[in-house]
């Protein structure tokens, strides 16, 4: 059942179009999930997949499966080579438009399906900063980056104006996906029908007001700043806009709608996606206009318990000038009845001012110094044996010049026995609660370094000496994900394990026995 105020507010809104929009809100939500494009090269993958798929045209890399496919219990997920999503979802950040090099904010990350499309843009070069509010979700954030791969994302528990006290005026790109009253998930959970209220309606709308004035503080000139919701609620989405532009002259808004035009298919391809052709190759979805809908213009926007259009979340109307209610268009609405997906909201926001490249905004605490390569001498020595090169090496060399004009590269930091690569430039640490630092290298002990999951996970087979690749349907990967030791060949030491070319997790082989090193909390 949903809930008579919605079920009315909504036929104010939509008119003609609300028995269409309620009734697609009783059909089955559509599954997807997103290549990690780190790990999972589309062509090649598509070529091996054992799954249904069709592809999700606003976002790169983004697939539709069928009903009859479990993508979550298959040891391709274990090994990271995509990331479960609900295919709406995926839009922000294609609207976001991160690149390789770049500073980028995800302020309300959790689980992390946006921070790692996020990871995936950024090729690991850069500074990305995941957070997330709440301790087990941050923490539920932190294990989905390592299981993608995600080298160069430093991953906090914090407040939004901690942040923007740390990092003001420092970010290329920010990404708001705020907290909401969640009308865009009433198809997909039950429980978002049951703990919707006006009330929390009004409590998002203001929460929502609060986030984005921190997000604001911490967009460099001439930055963009995303914002979206999974809610229809207008009060949350042209109306959190409007408000925020009214506070803060200083950012106009981009046509977000106009950049999607065209991208979405019409709604209703029969029995949901279409099976991939023989040769596994994705079936791509015509664009057809009409998929994505433009914000509400004018009047503001509708808040829960009123008649009358407004901006402010109490109920009292504003004086929002002409100009500024017109450019409400330039938002975009995905609607489940339009396309297929669920529920959701964007708006591309811009801050005014040039930047040159060059001079670039410090963090407040300053940048971390890292440790010397003498306190690393253990991992250094497992590197040499287990490593195709050095970890510098690896990681890629895609990073921007330092803001000295020196050459960027990595540092080491160390947190008691735990040793992690970071990139150079990254900001200091001081007085925020930290979850990961970069990437975790692994546990320094007495005398000798044991690799991190993380290390593993990053690495792709050709990067390791020795690495041991079982097939996906045989019985060794299963074998492996239970903890189990089994028979191999080859030299003594560690040896990535993976699954049809996806790194899966270390193995230490000693005596034609490989000595399963999966972590216990993972193994099935």
């Amino acid at each position: 059942m949903l809930p008579v105020a919605f079920v009315q507010r909504m036929r104010d809104l939509l008119g003609e179009e609300a028995e269409e929009f309620l009734a697609s809100l009783e059909k089955e939500s559509f599954q997807a999930l997103r290549l990690n494009a780190w790990k999972a090269e589309p062509e090649a993958f598509l070529q091996k997949c054992p799954f249904h798929l069709s592809r999700v045209p606003w976002a790169e890399d983004g697939f539709y499966y069928g009903k009859e496919d479990q993508p979550g219990k298959h040891p391709y997920h274990e090994a990271g080579a995509y990331y479960i999503q609900e295919p709406s979802a995926m839009l922000p950040v294609t609207l976001l438009s991160p690149c390789p090099g770049e500073r980028v904010m995800d302020l309300c990350a959790a689980p992390g399906g946006k921070s790692t499309q996020i990871a995936a843009a950024m090729k690991g070069a850069g500074i990305l900063v995941s957070n997330e509010i709440h301790p087990a979700r941050a923490k539920i954030l932190s294990e989905n980056v390592e299981r993608l791969g995600g080298s160069n994302c430093l991953v906090t528990n914090e407040t939004p104006q901690r942040l923007a006290e740390a990092f003001p005026d420092y970010f290329d790109r920010v990404l708001v996906d705020a907290p909401c009253s969640g009308e865009g998930m009433f198809r997909k959970k039950e429980e978002a029908r049951e703990e919707w209220s006006l009330d929390n309606v009004r409590l998002c709308a203001a929460r929502q007001d609060e986030i984005l004035d921190q997000a604001a503080r911490m967009v460099r000139p001439g930055g963009r700043l995303v914002y979206s919701t999974c809610t229809f609620e207008p009060a949350e989405n042209e109306g959190s806009v409007a408000r925020f532009l009214m506070r803060h002259g200083e950012f106009s808004l981009e046509d977000a709608a106009g950049q999607m035009g065209g991208m979405a298919p019409v709604v209703g391809r029969g029995e949901g996606p279409v099976a991939a052709a023989a040769a596994g190759q994705a079936e791509s979805s015509a664009p057809a206009a009409g998929g994505f809908a433009a914000g509400q213009p004018a009047r503001g926007t509708f808040l829960p318990g009123r008649a009358e259009w407004c901006v402010d979340v109490a109920g009292a109307p504003l004086d929002c000038d002409a100009a500024l209610a017109q450019s409400l268009s330039r938002t975009v609405r995905l609607w489940p009845h339009r396309l297929d997906g669920e529920g959701h909201f964007a708006a591309v926001l811009r801050r005014a001012g040039d930047w040159d490249g060059q001079e670039r905004a410090w963090p407040a605490n300053g940048l971390e110094k890292g440790i010397s390569r003498k306190e690393c001498a253990d991992y250094f020595a497992f590197e040499k044996e287990a490593l195709t090169a050095p970890i510098e090496e690896l990681l890629g060399r895609l990073d921007p010049p330092a803001w000295d004009g020196q050459e960027c590269g990595r540092i080491f930091l160390r947190f008691g026995d735990q040793l992690y690569i970071s990139p150079q430039g990254m900001p200091s640490l001081k007085g925020l609660k930290v979850l990961r630092p970069g990437l975790h290298l692994g546990t320094l002990k007495k005398g000798r370094f044991e690799p991190s999951h993380a290390l593993a996970l990053f690495l792709k087979p050709q990067m390791a000496r020795h690495c041991d690749n079982l097939e996906a349907d045989g019985p060794k990967v299963q074998e492996y994900l239970k903890g189990n030791t089994f028979p191999a060949q080859g030299d003594k030491g560690w040896h990535l394990v993976a699954v049809d070319g996806y790194s899966l997790g270390w193995g230490k082989l000693a005596g034609g026995i490989l000595k399963n090193h999966y972590p216990k909390g993972l193994r099935r």
